[in-house]
């Protein structure tokens, strides 16, 4: 049979498992919205209004199924713009494949209409570029992309697409099915050699990460953890992938890490690092354990062979897939140690820090968190982008089994609704919340547009304080009093989010919060809650007045 590189590449697509695509338009990949047209309900395209909403939802897709996300853009700016979603997904290890139009073959190096060097801009934020310049080698590129998508440390790739390419007729057949990539598991040899290690320790400590779960998950561990009595702790951004009202989960080791979990990792003896990949948010910027050799004994177990010692030496590097090594980790004895209080310390701080005192604005986030934690659903997915703001999915709400958590590790603003509408298209049955401050909504607002076009309507909480809060915060430790290019002035969200057929109400006081969710909640067309938050509220212990205050007072100390 004959077909073009369009209908080829459509149709490999389809038989590797993706169902979902997300993307804007572009000329130079007309001939595969062409195939498109006739695999709805099988392969869909999901209309973005910008190349960088398109990539965080594909981002967040991959995050929350494990199967690469496809995002599908135009060559040069749709390129560029798309670029954000691609850094997310690399620095989140999430599989991911953008599809990126390309000039015509006989029009490179010439600088023609919106021609960029692939390889060159996308070498070290991707996981791997390429570029298709025979249609017949379409099922062979395609299929190693999803492999080295998903395989070892996971991440994006990025596939350009020369337009004449994808015209050029071909009998190249699609591929037939598709790729199931087990994970390698741990040997007897190196479990053993693990538990000798924990047995001989006096404060052990369990720090996992990674979104590439599967299965059971992280219930094994849970389980030899428990029966052990050792703390366990999450990198930034991954409590959701541990159940945190187990006994044992004693915290997250992120932005805004408490003081309670930078002792723990301090003062550990024994350090087993499960799927994590040392970033600085998690190290608190490498501080928290002594580069390249740490005074803690330390076990790295990781898929990839390149994430094991390169930053930290450990004593013992096991490469498995986190999946595969939970499951043997499961099967061990527990051991026995006296580390109980510590343990049971550790727990108590990560309790205690839900404890809030009353925050100075008219909408409480500690009260409204409380209440979200009394009637969200188990299987809630939260999302949210980047900035203060982003404490209170954070920080103030416990993880069950069952929750989700979609967050950047790259700290991009503008993720938290894509990523919700992702969320929501995937899962249009579980209830789905985004946290997003006035700035970080602004970055990516007009995706309730295509929120609206899909028919995947989350419920989106806006925190309303009229700043950029995490410079801000910034400004007033480091030059306080002196404000300059964080205040913002905001626009109506309210009637903003109607005009996109959202149900939308202006929250007032925190009185109001619990009608206002629950009338959300009811909602058939999502719904948008803006939030009347105060620039006092800065931080959860400590208003701006006092931040500006504690400087200028140690600036004059310092003089």
């Amino acid at each position: 049979m004959t077909r073009n590189g369009g209908q080829l590449l459509v149709e490999s697509l389809m038989a590797l498992g993706a169902t979902k695509s997300f993307g804007v338009p572009g000329e130079s990949y007309l001939a595969v919205l062409d195939a498109l047209h006739d695999t709805q309900g099988k392969l869909d395209y999901v209309l973005c209004r910008n190349e960088g909403g398109a990539s965080f939802m594909a981002a967040a897709y991959g995050k929350l199924t494990g199967r690469p996300g496809i995002c599908m853009v135009t060559r040069g700016p749709g390129a560029t713009n798309a670029s954000i979603g691609v850094h997310t997904a690399m620095q989140d290890s999430v599989p991911m494949i953008l599809l990126v139009g390309q000039v015509g073959t006989d029009m490179k190096g010439r600088e023609a209409f919106q021609e960029v060097d692939y390889r060159a801009v996308f070498d070290t934020m991707a996981k791997w570029a390429v570029e298709i310049d025979q249609v017949d080698r379409i099922p062979e590129i395609l299929s190693r992309a999803w492999t080295v998508a998903q395989s070892g440390r996971p991440g994006p790739v990025v596939i350009a697409l020369p337009e004449d390419m994808l015209t050029s007729s071909t009998e190249a057949a699609p591929l037939a099915g598709p790729v199931e990539i087990a994970e390698a598991g741990p040997s007897a040899a190196a479990m053993a050699r693990l538990h000798a290690i924990l047995t001989e320790a006096k404060r052990p400590l369990i720090l996992y990460g990674g979104c590439n779960w599967r299965g059971e998950g992280t219930a094994p561990m849970q389980r030899f953890a428990e029966a052990s009595d050792i703390p366990v702790v999450s990198v930034f951004r991954y409590q959701d992938q541990f159940d945190n009202t187990s006994p044992v989960f004693c915290g997250e080791a992120g932005v805004g890490m408490t003081p309670a979990v930078k002792q723990l990792i301090r003062a550990a003896d024994v350090i087993l690092a499960v799927n994590n990949r040392f970033g600085e948010n998690s190290t608190d910027g490498y501080s928290l354990l002594d580069v390249p050799q740490p005074k803690q004994r330390l076990i790295h177990v990781h898929a990839s062979d390149i994430e094991i010692g390169k930053v930290y030496r450990p004593e013992l590097g096991i490469q498995a897939g986190p999946n595969a090594f939970a499951a043997a980790l499961g099967s061990l004895p527990p051991v026995e140690g006296n580390w109980a209080t510590w343990r049971a310390e550790a727990r108590a701080a990560y309790e205690a820090g839900f404890e809030l005192p009353d925050l100075p604005s008219p909408v409480d986030m500690g009260k409204v968190c409380a209440h979200l934690r009394q009637v969200l659903p188990d299987d809630v997915i939260l999302t949210n982008g980047a900035g203060n703001f982003a404490v209170w999915s954070g920080k103030f709400f416990r993880y069950g089994p069952e929750a989700r958590l979609l967050a950047p590790q790259s700290g991009a603003m503008g993720y938290g609704l894509p990523a919700a509408i992702a969320a929501k298209i995937t899962c249009p049955d579980r209830t789905v919340v985004c946290f997003a401050g006035d700035g970080d909504f602004q970055m990516n607002c007009t995706e309730l547009a295509t929120a609206m076009q899909a028919g995947a309507q989350p419920i989106i909480l806006v925190l309303n304080n009229g700043i950029y809060g995490t410079i801000r915060a910034h400004q007033e430790r480091h030059y306080p009093a002196r404000v300059s290019g964080t205040t913002m002035e905001n626009p109506d969200f309210v009637a903003l989010a109607k005009a996109y057929r959202f149900h939308a109400e202006r929250v007032e006081t925190t009185a109001d919060f619990a009608a206002a969710f629950d009338r959300a909640l009811a909602s058939k067309t999502g719904a948008l809650l803006d939030l009347n938050i105060s620039a006092e509220a800065l931080t959860p212990r400590q208003s701006l007045s006092e931040m500006r205050a504690a400087a200028l007072t140690s600036a004059k100390a310092g003089a």
